[in-house]
This record gives C-alpha cells, structure tokens and sequence, in this order.
C-alpha cells in the first residue's frame, strides 16, 4: 500500500526531551521517590535513582519537550520538495500549542498521517501526554481514545522495518546508514541534548539535529515507497 501513499498527506516529525530540571537536588522530594518507584526495573542494582536522572527525559512523566521538528512534501515544478520547521523554546506549554495549531489547522481530516520513527512507542504518546499535563485539548490526529487500530492515522518507519518482527528494533541512525541515507547523526545524539540544553545551553543546536532527524524519516519513507531520495536542494527549511 505505501506504493499508493499521498506524500503531500503527511506529516513527518521528531522530538526532543529532557529531564525537567538540570539536577536531582531541584527535584521535589516526593517527585525523588516517584521517579525512584518508575525506574527501579531499568536501574536494578547498579544506578541510584539520582545517577540515573539524566535519564528522566525519556518518560513523559519527568521529561518535557523542548524542540518539536516537521516536515511534509509539496509538489515543485514537478518534483518532491520538502519543507521543514520547528517548534521549540523552553516553555513547553507554547509549543505544544503552536504544534496543536498545525494539527488543527492543516492536518486535521482522515487522509492526513502522522509519521515518526518509532512515533507509536515515544514520539506520538509523549506528546499526547504532555499535552495532557498542561491542560491542552488533544488534537484529532492525537486522540486515540475509542479509535479502532485502522482508525489511527499514525505511520512508524521502525515498524515497517520490523514487517511484523514485533521484537526487532533498529535505531534510526541504523536503518538510514544500510538504505543509503545521509546520516542525521552527524553532530550529536540523543544521549547528549540534556548537556546541549542543560551545560551549553545551545537550543539552535539541539533543532538542527532534530530537524535532521525529520528529514532521515522522510528520506526512509521515500526509500520503503522505492522514490528517489532528496538533494539538499528539495529540503527547504522555514
């Protein structure tokens, strides 16, 4: 069916997160032991609760957003062209509205699609969540509640990698390098944007590399769809 994929009906996206606060010792003490209780089967024996903070962004419940990055195609003089954008800042609150925004506004009907890398297990839910945490209506594309699983109009390039091997996982930086895909990964990784954000305080860094990220998913969905991939020229960013 991805042969007969509208292109122009989907949006690509990626996100960034980070522990809400830069250090344990700013961590409520209830909130301590809360987040001591959620990861005590990742930490098992070997990380104390306050060792394995910088990992909080990963969980809705003690991360936050800070760079959502899209992506969708036009036509162009008869040629796939890219255009990208990002959401970001260090109030969560405005960018999930203004995110909401361009759901509501341009992806709101049934043929419209959501897409990420590994979108159903973190990008889309995280979102939801937080969303949920500042009181912001979700929007239709995002509100799952009552849906049938063919009802969800959310596409995950890792699950179409999986074709139906439910316990494989392949990381985006694998999947691009062995289709021949510029890797996004070429100046930080996950692991690092707490620092980034955090110690460097360099956001524009942090979009850049999301936004990167963006672009691999697109270039993966063109790959599964057997289209030629972008140039630098087809990906424009506003």
């Amino acid at each position: 069916m991805l042969n007969k994929l509208a292109l122009q009906n989907v949006l690509f996206l990626d996100i960034e997160t980070v522990p809400q606060y830069e250090g344990w010792n700013q961590v409520s003490e209830n909130e301590q032991e809360l987040y001591a209780l959620k990861t005590k089967y990742q930490r098992k024996e070997e990380f104390s609760p306050e060792d394995f903070y910088d990992k909080a962004g990963i969980w809705a419940e003690f991360g936050k957003i800070i760079c959502i990055s899209v992506g969708y195609f036009i036509i162009k003089n008869n040629k796939n062209q890219l255009r990208v954008t990002s959401f970001y800042g260090d109030d969560e609150t405005i960018l999930l509205k203004d995110f909401k925004k361009l759901l509501d506004k341009h992806f709101n009907l049934k043929k419209h699609l959501l897409c990420a890398h590994n979108g159903k297990e973190f990008d889309f839910p995280y979102i939801a969540r937080r969303m949920v945490v500042h009181q912001i209506p979700l929007p239709d594309m995002l509100s799952l509640f009552g849906k049938k699983p063919w009802e969800v109009n959310h596409i995950d390039t890792l699950e179409l990698w999986k074709f139906g091997d439910y316990k494989h996982y392949t990381s985006l930086k694998l999947l691009t390098h062995i289709l021949g895909i510029p890797s996004p990964k070429e100046d930080i990784d996950g692991s690092e944007v707490a620092n980034v954000y955090y110690k460097e305080k360099n956001l524009k860094r942090i979009v850049e590399y999301c936004e990167r990220d963006t672009i691999a998913v697109a270039q993966l969905i063109l790959r599964f769809c057997n289209k030629p991939l972008l140039d630098d020229t087809a990906i424009v960013k506003v």
